[in-house]
């Protein structure tokens, strides 16, 4: 994938700690901005919508 954009969640406060996305029709990638030529998460664009129901769900550790 050659369209990677960054999270509409990453604020300006949060520096290089924030993520990007790419998709096409069938698949939604996530990878880490820092690294990007590291490990990338790839998922059906179906599950992906859950995927982040189930992340926003989860209680944040402090």
């Amino acid at each position: 994938m050659d369209n990677w954009r960054k999270s509409s969640h990453s604020g300006p406060d949060d520096g290089n700690n924030c993520v990007e996305i790419a998709n096409s029709p069938t698949r939604v990638a996530v990878r880490d901005s820092k690294v990007p030529a590291r490990a990338t998460l790839t998922f059906p664009a179906t599950a992906f919508a859950p995927f982040l129901e189930a992340l926003k769900s989860t209680p944040r550790r402090p």
